[in-house]
């Protein structure tokens, strides 16, 4: 057989075996779902559900103290989070820490959205989410009717968020 008929035969393959592979890819973002009623501590210990930012454009963000892609993306959350809070967007951070590591962390920069301890339930909850990697920081945005929209593995930039959160801000103004 000749050597290009081979390449062509190994880069059609290559190319049908990506394209499945991407259909059936976690993160795709018609694979909308629900948001699950979930718990957890905040920096008190006080307990906050889900709920209670119900009619609201969500960003969670699962992110650790140690991680430094995460503690790059948080001053950026803070900045849209005092700059679209009167219109419904509301940030939350899931730390996969202890308290005390994310208190330390916290210690150091202002944060201006709620911050709840996950620990090893967040990891879990993640992965219920989406997140099949594990990566962190893991982020998700949930629509005001309580659709996940968009899952992003990895860090999150202001400029990506805006593209997605700026027609559900048009639509909630």
């Amino acid at each position: 057989m000749n050597k290009s008929i081979l390449i062509i035969i190994i880069a059609v393959i290559s190319l049908g075996t990506g394209i499945m592979v991407r259909n059936s890819w976690p993160f795709r973002e018609d694979l909308r779902q629900s948001v699950p009623e979930f718990s957890l501590p905040d920096l008190s210990g006080q307990q906050h559900t889900i709920s209670e930012w119900r009619g609201k454009i969500l960003i969670i963000n699962f992110w650790a103290s140690w991680c430094q892609p995460c503690r790059k993306e948080i001053p950026e959350f803070i900045a849209l989070q005092a700059q679209y809070s009167n219109q419904k967007l509301q940030f939350i951070g899931v730390a996969i820490d202890e308290l005390e590591s994310v208190n330390q962390y916290l210690s150091s920069i202002n944060i201006n959205y709620p911050m709840l301890i996950g620990a090893d339930e967040a990891v879990v909850l993640a992965h219920k989410l989406g997140n099949i990697s594990d990566s962190v920081p893991f982020t998700i945005i949930v629509d005001a009717d309580g659709q996940i929209i968009h899952r992003h593995p990895g860090e999150f930039s202001k400029k990506q968020i805006l593209e997605i959160i700026t027609p559900l801000l048009a639509v909630g103004a």
